[in-house]
């Protein structure tokens, strides 16, 4: 992009008016991973963890974090989301979790920041979870993988 669209011609920090666009279908999923010892990902998928249904806190965590995401992000607009789902898989091979949040909306701008808020938040709740069996986890990966919808297209991760 030739210019910051976030700023105005004085450098001022700004909303970008979306209200010339077209209301469209949009999409978007992020994923993150939480990795692990292989000890704690046991006790999850085992039910032994502490603090209880890990993996379902989590996800809840994410769906109610992609709502709020113009709350927390100071230039996002407020979106009214019509799909909001966050899947956390338990991995051997991470070892660890693998996170996926997928939100849509039918709007004038797109969902990338609620994907991303969505699976941040959810290994954010599953460290919290977990810290007090494991001080080595690291939360990674962080990204989007797919958008929809909107003047730029469609777009996939490779």
């Amino acid at each position: 992009m030739s210019s910051l669209t976030h700023l105005d011609e004085a450098g001022r920090a700004r909303m970008v008016d979306v209200s010339s666009k077209d209301a469209t279908s949009r999409l978007a999923r992020a994923e993150g991973r939480l990795r692990c010892s292989i000890d704690t990902l046991s006790m999850v998928r085992d039910g032994r963890a502490p603090k209880g249904s890990v993996v379902q806190t989590a996800e809840l965590a994410g769906i109610m974090a992609a709502k709020r995401t113009a709350e927390l992000v100071p230039l996002c607009h407020p979106l009214a989301l019509t799909k909001v789902e966050v899947t956390i898989d338990l991995d051997d091979n991470i070892p660890g979790f693998k996170v996926v949040a997928e939100v849509r909306t039918l709007a004038q701008t797109g969902v990338e920041m609620e994907a991303l808020t969505a699976a941040s938040i959810a290994c954010l709740t599953l460290f919290d979870m977990l810290k007090a069996i494991d001080r080595t986890m690291v939360i990674d990966g962080i990204r989007v993988t797919e958008k929809s919808g909107g003047r730029s297209g469609n777009w996939t991760a490779a």
